[in-house]
């Protein structure tokens, strides 16, 4: 594609996102929009059972009744969306290792945590030692000579030191 042509690609890329069906609701953003599925545009020229036999009458009276299940189609893809998230959470929770550190345990810190490091530096400093559990998944350090860390770690910087 030519620099600058992305303009003339932009339309049929949004026809394809808006009906395209999403995992989380089942369901294309068109159909929740209006109520009803979109003919494509290779469907118009042809002869299917969309467009053929068409009848303007019979189509606004059935577009009208969709316009009148819309909100119920709504609330199912939002009851979709919501066990969709109940799923992953579930997926991610069956995964994740919980870790906790009590006061007096040795943990390493991410270098780059404290500030950027080289290529070939150390990517852990350490060992230090946990003096308090400000919050869930926040620790204050100290030093092993006694001297504080100014201020909290989060869990996901710190790592368990084994000596």
């Amino acid at each position: 594609m030519a620099k600058g042509a992305w303009v003339d690609e932009l339309p049929s890329v949004l026809w394809a996102y808006r009906t395209t069906p999403r995992t989380t609701t089942e369901k294309t953003p068109f159909s929740l929009s209006y109520g009803t599925d979109a003919v494509a545009s290779t469907e118009v020229g042809e002869l299917n059972w969309r467009v053929k036999d068409y009848d303007l009458e019979a189509k606004e009276q059935g577009l009208r009744m969709n316009l009148d299940f819309v909100k119920e189609v709504r609330e199912r893809a939002s009851v979709c969306a919501a066990m969709y998230k109940v799923r992953m959470a579930k997926f991610y929770n069956s995964r994740v290792r919980p870790r906790n550190f009590q006061v007096g345990d040795l943990v390493m810190r991410k270098a780059e945590a404290s500030g950027p490091i080289g290529k070939l530096d150390s990517k852990w400093e350490g060992p230090y030692k946990v003096t308090k559990i400000v919050g869930i998944g926040a620790y204050k350090l100290q030093q092993m000579d006694g001297r504080n860390i100014p201020r909290t770690w989060n869990i996901a910087n710190l790592k368990k030191y084994y000596s």
